[in-house]
């Protein structure tokens, strides 16, 4: 144990968390392309820091020399969800996934534990290409909403400052906290729809802004600088008005003053 070289250890762990959060981003943005919303808020990751695992392998009885089969969470991905629902469908899209092997999972969501813990656990077994060839590492994929999140931050680091033995006062606490946090992803599961349609006409607006924007630097490009002044002019008219539909609009009469642009140039 004394003699580990804890970098080539880790290296594999932390080659792992990479790649897994570049997939599941990945799979992030194709699903929002697909469906126009994806159940996956954002992806994070972290490879547990050496302190940590020898207090786990020591809490756990777990060998020296097993260390990757007895501590499946040295590398550790998690992924935040808007709603209740939408974790049960990102671990679905796991569970076929065939870059890597699914070991078991547990629902503390269904089956939430008695301090008041909710999360959705997955272990995998993930193929890391190594200089020396393929090598399977444990990883831990944890799938819970924001709410969640915020509660278990919180009880971890109180955990940590009890070392693992809250007062009853605390405790007591914390599961009225867990129920108000389950209270609020009920709630807003319940307006839903309401939630996604706002969030759509938003991105939908940010988009159509951009657009234009582009669109009016494109003219100047092309020295149309009258043209795109008073577009300017007609944009500030209309997103002070939040005129979405005459966004739009303006819009399509700006690329159709590009286009003018462009044949002018060609026949010049």
């Amino acid at each position: 144990m004394d003699g580990r070289d804890w970098n080539l250890f880790l290296q594999p762990y932390e080659q792992a968390v990479e790649e897994l959060k570049v997939k599941l981003k990945t799979m992030r943005v194709e699903l929002k392309m697909r469906e126009a919303y994806a159940p996956i808020e954002f992806v994070t990751g972290r490879v547990k820091k050496v302190s940590s695992i020898l207090e786990k392998a020591r809490r756990l009885s777990v060998p020296a020399d097993q260390l990757e089969k007895g501590i499946e969470d040295i590398a550790g991905i998690r992924i935040m969800c808007q709603f209740v629902d939408d974790i049960h469908r990102v671990a679905g899209f796991i569970r076929t996934r065939k870059d890597l092997t699914l070991v078991y999972e547990k629902d503390y969501i269904t089956n939430f534990k008695d301090s008041g813990y909710r999360s959705y656990h997955m272990i995998v077994e993930y193929p890391v290409q190594t200089a020396l060839g393929q090598k399977f590492v444990l990883a831990e994929i944890q799938i819970r909403t924001l709410a969640m999140n915020f509660w278990a931050t919180i009880e971890h680091s109180l955990n940590y400052k009890y070392k693992e033995s809250l007062p009853e006062d605390v405790r007591e606490r914390l599961k009225k906290a867990s129920e108000a946090a389950f209270l609020l992803d009920t709630e807003m599961s319940s307006i839903r729809h309401e939630i996604l349609d706002a969030q759509r006409d938003f991105e939908e607006r940010s988009n159509v802004v951009s657009k234009v924007l582009s669109s009016i630097q494109d003219l100047y490009f092309y020295h149309r600088v009258r043209e795109a002044a008073q577009f300017q002019m007609k944009f500030n008219e209309l997103f002070e008005q939040e005129d979405l539909y005459g966004l739009k609009q303006l819009s399509v009469d700006i690329e159709l003053a590009i286009l003018r642009a462009k044949k002018n140039n060609h026949t010049t």
